[in-house]
C-alpha cells in the first residue's frame, strides 16, 4: 500500500509541477496582464456567482461534452464533408441546459443531444448532478469531523449549493464497498510487533444507544511501517471476541506474530496463544503505570511514579522484583497497597520485555503509536453524539484513517530532497505508513532474540 501511495504522490506532483508551469508561462506571455488589471479594477470577481472560475469551469465542461459529441458521430459541428463522408442518419440536435453542483458552486451547462438518443456523456453522466470533486469534499469533511448537516450547511453558507442530507449521507455511504475490501484485503506473513488499543464510542443498538469499544489493531512490518490491519466494533472484550479478531488475521494471512502490545486486554493472550502459539503478549508499561495510580492520591501521585520508575527500568525481572518489594516496604508503598496489588496481579505480562536491550524495549513497552492515532480519531468522532449503526462507524474511523494519513503524506512529500536539518522536528507517527523511530536497530536485536523466526523473513 505504501508503494501505490508513494506513486500516486509522485503523479499528483508531476501534475502540480505542469500546472504551475503552464501558469507561469502565461503569466510571463503577457496574455494575463489584462485580466489581472480588470481583477485588480474589481471589474471581474473569481469566485461566486457570475465569477471566472466558475464561467472557466463551464467552458472547459461544455468543450470536453463538443468533443466526446464529435467523437460519437464521427465528425465535428462545422465539417460537413465529414458529416456527408459519414452516411450516418443521426446528427446533432441542439442541447438541454443542466444545473451541476462543484466545488465552485452551482454551474449552468449546455450538454449536447443526438437525434436518435445514443448520445451518453461520460465527463457529466446522465442522471448525474454533481461533479467528482464535490463529492470528494463531502468525504473530506466527513472524514475531518463534520456531521452530515454540518456539511449541508457548510456547502450552502460557501459554494451556494443545496444538498439534502440523504444526498450527503448517500455520497459517503459510496465508500462501503472500500471499507469491505480493506476489511479483508490480504496481510503480511509475519508481523514482528502488533499493537491493539480501542476507542469508546456511542451506537444506537435495539432502539438503545450503548457504549461500545472500537478496536483497531497495527502491525509493524519488517520495514518498520506501521499498517492499520482491522477496525472491530463490539459491546464488551473478551476471550471469544479476541479469538474472531486473531482468527481473521491469521485468515487474511498473518502466520505469525512476535510480540503482541496492548493494554491488558481480558482474553487476548488465551486467543493469541492458540493461534500464534510462539506469540508473547505484552502489557503496555504506560497503561500500567496509568492503573496503578488510580488509588494514589494526588499529592502522591508524581512521588509514587518516580519510586516506581526503578520497577519497569530494571535490567531484568529478578531487579524489577526487588524493586517492586522495595517500594512495597516504603512509606508510600505502605499507604498504596493497592497499587503494589495492580503491578502484581500484571507481573507475568508485564516482565517480558525486560528480557530485551533498550533500543528493543521502546518499541514495545507502550501503544503509544496506535494511541496517538487514537487521539486523532477522537477528535473526529467528538461531535457525534451517537453512530447508527456499527458499519457507520467503522466508515468514519476508515475515512479519517485515510484522511489522517493523507496529510501525513503530504508532509513527507514537502521534505523531500530537504537536508536534515531542514525537515520538521515532528516525526510522522500518527498514520499507517508511518515509520517506528531507531526500526533498524530493534529489528536487528529481534533477529538475535529470535533468528529461525526472523531471518527468514529477512
Amino acid at each position: 500500500m505504501s508503494v501505490v501511495l508513494e506513486e500516486m504522490s509522485d503523479l499528483a506532483v508531476s501534475k502540480n509541477e505542469a500546472t504551475n508551469r503552464l501558469a507561469q508561462e502565461l503569466k510571463d506571455s503577457g496574455v494575463l496582464a489584462d485580466l489581472f488589471a480588470r481583477i485588480d479594477a474589481g471589474d471581474v470577481d473569481l469566485s461566486g456567482d457570475g465569477g471566472l472560475i466558475p464561467a472557466l469551469v463551464k467552458t472547459t465542461l461544455e468543450r470536453g461534452l463538443t468533443a466526446e459529441m464529435d467523437s460519437h458521430l464521427g465528425y465535428s459541428h462545422s465539417d460537413r464533408e465529414g458529416k456527408a463522408a459519414n452516411g450516418r442518419k443521426n446528427s446533432r440536435n441542439g442541447s438541454y441546459t443542466k444545473t451541476v453542483d462543484s466545488q465552485v458552486g452551482p454551474i449552468e451547462i449546455q450538454v449536447p443531444r443526438d437525434r436518435e438518443g445514443e448520445f451518453t456523456p461520460r465527463l457529466v453522466p446522465k442522471g448525474s448532478r454533481r461533479l467528482g470533486g464535490l463529492d470528494d469534499m463531502i468525504i473530506s469533511l466527513y472524514a475531518g469531523g463534520m456531521t452530515v448537516r454540518e456539511i449541508q450547511w457548510h456547502l450552502e453558507t460557501t459554494l451556494g449549493t443545496e444538498l439534502s442530507a440523504q444526498t450527503i449521507s448517500n455520497i459517503t455511504d459510496a465508500v462501503l464497498d472500500a471499507v469491505l475490501e480493506w476489511q479483508k484485503r490480504p496481510l503480511d506473513e509475519f508481523y514482528p510487533v502488533m499493537y491493539l488499543d480501542a476507542i469508546r464510542i456511542k451506537v444506537k443498538d435495539g432502539g438503545h444507544v450503548r457504549n461500545k469499544a472500537a478496536y483497531l489493531a497495527m502491525g509493524v512490518d519488517m520495514e518498520g511501517v506501521k499498517h492499520i490491519l482491522g477496525i472491530w466494533v463490539q459491546n464488551t472484550e473478551g476471550a471469544s471476541f479476541w479469538a474472531s479478531v486473531c482468527t481473521n488475521l491469521a485468515n487474511r494471512g498473518v502466520k505469525d506474530v512476535l510480540i503482541v502490545c496492548c493494554d491488558g486486554l481480558t482474553g487476548l493472550p488465551e486467543a493469541v496463544e492458540a493461534t500464534w502459539p510462539d506469540s508473547m503478549v505484552q502489557t503496555c508499561v504506560v497503561h500500567l503505570i496509568r492503573a496503578s495510580m488510580r488509588f494514589v492520591s494526588y499529592k502522591d501521585r508524581k512521588a509514587a511514579t518516580k519510586a516506581l520508575k526503578p520497577v519497569y527500568e530494571a535490567v531484568d525481572a529478578d531487579a524489577a522484583l526487588a524493586a517492586l518489594e522495595e517500594f512495597e516496604r516504603s512509606e508510600l508503598g505502605q499507604r498504596n497497597p493497592a497499587t503494589v496489588a495492580t503491578w502484581r496481579s500484571a507481573w507475568d505480562r508485564f516482565t517480558p520485555f525486560l528480557q530485551f536491550p533498550p533500543m528493543l524495549r521502546r518499541v514495545i513497552y507502550t501503544t503509544n503509536s496506535i494511541e496517538s492515532l487514537n487521539y486523532q480519531l477522537r477528535k473526529v468522532t467528538k461531535n457525534r453524539g451517537q453512530f447508527p449503526t456499527d458499519e457507520a462507524a467503522v466508515k468514519l474511523l476508515w475515512l479519517a484513517i485515510c484522511n489522517i494519513e493523507d496529510k501525513r503524506a503530504a508532509q513527507r512529500l514537502k521534505d523531500k530532497g530537504k537536508k536534515k536539518g531542514e525537515i520538521r522536528n515532528a516525526p510522522g507517527k500518527l498514520f499507517q505508513g508511518g515509520k517506528v523511530t531507531n526500526w533498524k536497530q530493534a529489528l536487528a536485536q529481534l533477529a538475535v532474540a529470535y533468528p529461525d523466526r526472523v531471518n527468514k523473513y529477512l
